[in-house]
Parts: C-alpha cells; sequence; structure tokens
C-alpha cells in the first residue's frame, strides 16, 4: 500500500495515470457518441458512389443496414457498382449525373426524394485530380476543380438542406483534403479547390448547427483508392504518373480505402465537425499550422525533385496512359489492388472519383 501511495505522490506517474484515464474517458465518449445514430434505414446519397472511396463508403454503409443513392457521371460504370452493392444485400438507386450541374442535381434529388422519400445523409465525394507543374496548368484546369470540389458540394447542399431544416435534422459530409490544408507542388488546381472546399464546409458547420444539422469536413491523406489510374497528367507525364502513383501506394505514406472509410462513417456518426486521416497527413497539418512559411520553404525544395514542364505540355492523359517502367511495379501493387477492387479500370473517360 505505501508503493501504491508513494507512487500517487511522484508528479510524473501522477501525470501519466491522468493522460491514461482522459483518453480512456476520450474513447468511452466518442464510441458512445457514435453508438447514438443508427444507419439502418437512413437513406444516404454519395456523389462519385460508383468507385473508389465513394463505392468502399457504399459498401460500409450496407452492411450497416443503410438505403443507399449513388451518383456519378457514367452509366456503365454506376451500373456495375449498383450490382456490387445490391449483391451485398444493399437497396440501392444509381443516378446518373453530372453534380457539376445545377439542373442535374436538382433532378437527381427529386428521383432519390420519389424513391426513399427523405436524404438523412449527404456525403460529397465526387472530385476530380490533375498532376503536373503550374507552368502547364491553364485555366480550364482551374475551373474544372472549382466546379467540382466547390460549386458541385454547394449545389447538391443547397439541394437538401429545405428537407433537412424542416426535419430540424441531417448530416452533411464534405470529403476535402490534406491538400485542402497544405499546398502540395503540381497539385494546384486540385489543392485550390480543396482549400475552397473546407472553408465552405467549416462555415456551413458553424450555421447549420442551430438547424440541427451536422456538417462533417473531412481532409484525407494519401488512400489506397486507386485514383491514379483515373487522375490526370501534364507536362512530363510518365514521370509525374510515377511519383503520384508511388507515394499512393506506400504503406507508411498511405492509408486503405477500407481504413479511411470505416474512420469517415465513424466520425459524422459522432458529429464530428472536422476529421484529418493518417498519421502522416495529421503530422502535416499540425506542422503546417504551426510553421507556415518553412512548410512551404520545405515543399520548395521537394519541388525541385519533380518532373520539369515539357512532354506533353499542357495536354492531359489518364494515368491508364502514363505507366512506365517503374509504375505499375513492386512500388505501386497495393494501389494497383485497391484498383481492381474498387471499379477504378472499368472507364476511361470518366471524372468522378
Amino acid at each position: 500500500m505505501n508503493n501504491i501511495y508513494q507512487n500517487y505522490q511522484n508528479p510524473f506517474i501522477l501525470a501519466v495515470l491522468i493522460v491514461a484515464a482522459l483518453l480512456v474517458i476520450q474513447i468511452i465518449v466518442r464510441w458512445w457518441r457514435e453508438q447514438q445514430y443508427s444507419l439502418k434505414g437512413k437513406t444516404v446519397l454519395i456523389t462519385g458512389g460508383s468507385r473508389g472511396l465513394g463505392l468502399v463508403m457504399a459498401r460500409q454503409l450496407v452492411q450497416k443496414g443503410a438505403r443507399l443513392a449513388i451518383c456519378a457521371r457514367d452509366t456503365s460504370e454506376l451500373e456495375k457498382a449498383r450490382i456490387d452493392l445490391q449483391q451485398r444485400g444493399g437497396e440501392v438507386l444509381a443516378v446518373p449525373c453530372d453534380v457539376t450541374d445545377e439542373l442535374e442535381v436538382k433532378q437527381m434529388m427529386r428521383f432519390v426524394s420519389d424513391r426513399f422519400g427523405q436524404i438523412d445523409v449527404l456525403i460529397n465525394n465526387a472530385g476530380t485530380i490533375q498532376v503536373g507543374p503550374m507552368q502547364e496548368m491553364t485555366l480550364d484546369d482551374y475551373e474544372e476543380a472549382i466546379k467540382i470540389h466547390f460549386w458541385a458540394p454547394l449545389y447538391t447542399t443547397l439541394a437538401v438542406l429545405p428537407m433537412m431544416r424542416q426535419r430540424r435534422e441531417g448530416r452533411i459530409v464534405n470529403i476535402s483534403s490534406i491538400g485542402g490544408k497544405v499546398s502540395v507542388p503540381h497539385l494546384l488546381p486540385y489543392s485550390a479547390s480543396k482549400f475552397a472546399l473546407v472553408g465552405l464546409s467549416e462555415g456551413m458547420h458553424s450555421e447549420l448547427a442551430k438547424d440541427g444539422i451536422v456538417v462533417t469536413t473531412v481532409c484525407p491523406g494519401l488512400m489506397r483508392t486507386g485514383s491514379p489510374y483515373n487522375a490526370f497528367f501534364k507536362g512530363k507525364h510518365r514521370q509525374e504518373y510515377a511519383w503520384f502513383s508511388i507515394s499512393d501506394s506506400l504503406p507508411l505514406l498511405s492509408m486503405s480505402a477500407e481504413s479511411a472509410a470505416k474512420q469517415i462513417i465513424a466520425a459524422f456518426r459522432r458529429g464530428d465537425a472536422e476529421v484529418t486521416l493518417s498519421l502522416p497527413a495529421q503530422i502535416g497539418e499540425k506542422f503546417h499550422a504551426l510553421f507556415p512559411g518553412f512548410t512551404s520553404v520545405l515543399l520548395g525544395w521537394v519541388n525541385r525533385f519533380l518532373p520539369e514542364a515539357d512532354g506533353i505540355g499542357s495536354d492531359r492523359v489518364s494515368g491508364k496512359e502514363s505507366q512506365s517502367s517503374i509504375s505499375p511495379s513492386v512500388l505501386t501493387s497495393l494501389s494497383d489492388q485497391a484498383a481492381q477492387q474498387n471499379n477504378q479500370f472499368f472507364q476511361e473517360n470518366s471524372k468522378m472519383s
């Protein structure tokens, strides 16, 4: 007993015990908050739900008893995803829709409402990635990224808000990126548009809370979804594809799409305002917040090692058309496997991820 009492008298041991107790309490509270929101019978709409992260989230939501509406631009890709989800026991509506077109979004919302009655959860997941030096990026690249990452989530949100406000309940999930917190070289249109989505999403969380609507901003780091196959590459496109696809596949830098989807679903069930996924992304976000100038200097040095402008110039090709002797290879095996599993090979021309 004396030894135990003496341990409690030791300030260091006492501090460790207090921190451990607080962590345990936090875990219990997070688990309890998550359990309070059941997805059984809820209607979830996922944009860009036909492949990649969107499809992986849809699979997990089906397992939790949710009714699903998924949309993307390509009908064949959507049909394959619908069959996949129905074979897992899901009730699924697949709606072809270009979410950058406000009229198509409104029409899609009517289809979903006619089928399911209401939309309980909106997940804005559709996206595009353009990779290459700033010199090769055109105004069209920036406009495309802004349309998909800013205007599209705004269109879908404005379409579901009247129903959610009337019920004083609803969840909106905006899939941004660590690129919306830290601007990475050779991804300028992507990062700029994801920064815009973070600002929109954080503001909506503050303003819609009084209406009973929870908005969750998600900032993933690198994920093994297989997305490099459908990203667009400029300049020396084979070299650009090589560094991007290898980074996207390395276990210590990237996380699996399944793990990311699980954490995203848990976050919006808890009603979290924001979640950053993967340890490297969390470290990068905090380092940038503390040392923004130094972070920019470091990324400037990183940029020196990336491919120079040239090659195909401002023209762009998909990842499938940019393969080389080192990509695909053993270095990209995890991402290649994810692409096979998550419908990334199905359509050459679709932009929705």
